[in-house]
């Protein structure tokens, strides 16, 4: 028997196979489970080409979590699609330019709240859809990059933004826990996927992960292992873990410079 049989899970944040949430999405139907992705706005075509790569292509349904239409239309198609789901991965983040690249104090706060809404509050959005269809042990996953005890350098408001997603992600275990429900992130360590190339300086991350990291860290290879662990806690192999953030970072977040 797989980790995920018979489940139905939603998997947003696929846009190219190096995606965190694509090899997310092709862990769960090798574990079998069903899939269906969200892609929303100029990314929509890529996420529905990127679909027809999974073991078993996937539907694709437009999701952009600013606009409530969508979000509705979403919450009815996954109830008469499925009925049911039993898990949902959120991997939206996105911040307008002024919000990166060392210019914290300049970013306006127009662009600032398109970077907290799309990366942190979307979590409790993505909520809205799945929770009316989601039984007790349905699993909310998040991925994180864990930002809150940090600056770290060009990561400027996307970090604010993150900090603001675990802070969700806790709000959101008090409020499903008593219905069942798990809400848990996974902070991965540096991936080299399309986004990570929208960060100016994100080659100061790689270069100092994998020399401080006791396992080691491969910007490349190690999407895999993040994979793997967000498998398991979309699984019912961690009923009782809530309001959690599990690293995958090669242990980075535990050894002091």
């Amino acid at each position: 028997m797989s980790l995920l049989d018979g489940k139905r899970i939603l998997v947003t944040g696929v846009l190219t196979d190096a995606s965190l949430a694509f090899g997310v999405a092709r862990h769960a139907q090798e574990q079998g489970a069903e899939i269906i992705l969200t892609g929303a706005g100029r990314g929509l075509s890529l996420t529905r080409r990127t679909a027809r790569k999974l073991p078993h292509p996937a539907e694709v349904l437009e999701l952009d979590v600013t606009d409530s239409a969508q979000v509705a239309v979403v919450r009815d198609a996954l109830g008469e699609r499925w009925g049911r789901v039993d898990g949902a991965l959120h991997a939206i983040g996105f911040a307008p330019p002024s919000c990166l690249g060392g210019g914290f104090t300049e970013a306006p706060w127009e662009d600032v709240s398109v970077a907290l809404q799309i990366s942190a509050y979307s979590l409790k959005t993505l909520a809205e859809v799945v929770v009316p269809h989601m039984p007790p042990g349905g699993s909310i996953l998040g991925l994180d990059f864990d930002n809150s005890r940090q600056a770290w350098p060009a990561y400027d408001w996307m970090g604010v933004a993150k900090a603001a997603l675990e802070s969700t992600s806790r709000y959101l275990a008090r409020d499903l826990g008593p219905q069942g429900i798990r809400v848990n992130l996974v902070a991965a360590g540096p991936i080299k996927t399309l986004a990570a190339k929208s960060i100016p300086g994100f080659s100061r991350f790689e270069d100092v992960w994998d020399e401080r990291s006791p396992l080691g860290w491969d910007v490349k290879a190690d999407a895999d292992a993040v994979a793997r662990s967000c498998v398991a806690l979309l699984s019912d192999w961690f009923p009782k873990t809530t309001g959690e953030i599990i690293h995958v970072d090669g242990g980075f977040h535990a050894v002091a410079t």
